[in-house]
């Protein structure tokens, strides 16, 4: 990057080839994942959660909290319409987050997608698959590798 001497990590929104090839455009050094991650086969998430994440549609998730000073972006389902319910009427901090106490737990780890709060960034409708690490990690560098390539080709043809 042009302003700082130290590696720029580039993350939110990021899923696949072009958001790295978008990020390294852009200056960045390298890219972070999360959302993505969560559907690879080595990851501990139950598969209930992983499968909420690979059916999410562009416009899946909303943000809650943010009006505490804790926003959280989740996958729209009954746990979150309630917590959007509780937002707009008003109840205090402290009620908002007991009714949010351990229900990421119920969704990751016990797969209750109903009780459960589905945390994902806005990237999961990127998410088509659930694949090995190895399998994620070639296929989106070979997908910004080719990206950079054909834009190269692009200005080069000028």
């Amino acid at each position: 990057m042009d302003v700082v001497d130290i590696p720029v990590i580039a993350a939110g929104g990021i899923a696949d080839g072009r958001g790295l090839a978008a990020a390294l455009a852009l200056g960045a050094s390298g890219i972070q994942m999360g959302t993505r991650f969560i559907c690879t086969v080595e990851c501990q998430a139950h598969e209930n959660y992983k499968k909420k994440i690979v059916s999410a549609h562009d416009r899946a998730t909303i943000v809650t909290g943010g009006g505490f000073g804790h926003p959280v972006r989740s996958i729209r389902g009954p746990f979150v319409r309630h917590l959007e319910e509780l937002e707009r009427r008003g109840v205090s901090e402290e009620q908002f987050m007991d009714y949010g106490a351990g229900t990421l737990r119920a969704a990751i780890v016990d797969g209750d997608l109903a009780r459960g709060s589905v945390m994902a960034g806005q990237s999961a409708g990127l998410v088509q698959d659930i694949v090995p690490v190895k399998e994620l990690i070639e296929r989106i560098v070979a997908e910004a590798e080719s990206i950079i390539c054909q834009n190269a080709a692009m200005i080069r043809d000028d």
